[in-house]
């Protein structure tokens, strides 16, 4: 697994440079294309009492307004990629989740962000997180807030023996490869024994691939899965956290919470999601 092809999701309410600089940076690591790409639908939300024109006349300059920031986010990507002949942009007047999803067919892995607060929970105008992991067929990696530089040096698997695990730890592959450091955690959900088993077989399984690795788990400490991944990521340094995205289903994690819930809102590390 190696990635050739990075996509850049850009929101229309934030500046373009500091996440583009951020992925850009990740692909040189890997000697990759980038793929920009910006999306946003207009409101359709109006007052039922309005009439017709007024309506389309609303729609149109919602329309407008966007096709103006997508004209600037262009100049904005074009001032950072330069003559890269390895950067294109993209850009959809469509859903932004529905439109990362269709354009990732030509990526191998898909970098995003925080939104403003202004856009957050808006998906006209901003990707859903929980619904991107589960549409796209490719890694998400979730950039800190802040955009702090990436490194990669420790990384953690947050692992859990399902599906999702599984194709979290191969989608991630180029980055375990060039840690300095891999610690495949679990929190003994299926009992110690079996814990045990299953981190071991992981860590042969990433050094036959030649990725420096070790185990660590932790059993019953009172606190939910995902803040034990949490925890632990602190007190190891890591600089990303590696899991797959809705072992369980999105409807049981938004109800009663779960690590991929957890991991999302936690935005003081990289995280690389996979479902």
């Amino acid at each position: 697994m190696i990635y050739t092809t990075i996509l850049v999701q850009l929101d229309i309410d934030a500046p373009a440079r500091p996440r583009l600089v951020f992925a850009q940076e990740i692909a040189r690591k890997f000697e990759a294309d980038l793929i920009a790409l910006v999306a946003a639908e207009p409101s359709t939300l109006v007052s039922p009492s309005e009439s017709a024109p007024l309506v389309a006349e609303v729609l149109r300059v919602r329309t407008h307004e966007i096709e103006e920031r997508i004209k600037k986010l262009k100049e904005e990507f074009l001032a950072v990629v330069g003559n890269d002949e390895r950067a294109s942009w993209r850009a959809e007047l469509d859903d932004p989740t529905r439109a990362v999803a269709m354009h990732a067919r030509a990526a191998d892995l898909v970098i995003t962000g925080t939104p403003t607060a202004a856009a957050a929970g808006d998906y006209q105008r901003t990707v859903d997180p929980g619904a991107l992991v589960l549409s796209l067929g490719r890694p998400v990696l979730f950039a800190a807030d802040g955009l702090s530089a990436f490194k990669g040096e420790r990384v953690m698997v947050a692992w859990k023996d399902c599906r999702e695990s599984r194709r979290a730890v191969v989608d991630a592959m180029p980055f375990l490869s060039n840690a300095k450091e891999v610690t495949v955690f679990s929190a003994a959900e299926e009992g110690k024994v079996a814990a045990r088993d299953s981190v071991a077989d992981v860590v042969r399984y990433l050094m036959k691939h030649g990725v420096t690795a070790r185990s660590h788990f932790v059993e019953g400490e009172g606190i939910s899965v995902g803040d034990s991944i949490i925890v632990e990521a602190d007190r190891i340094g890591a600089d990303l956290i590696v899991a797959g995205g809705y072992g369980h289903s999105r409807f049981r994690e938004w109800a009663f919470g779960g690590a991929t819930r957890s991991l999302l809102n936690s935005g003081s590390f990289h995280r690389l999601l996979s479902n």
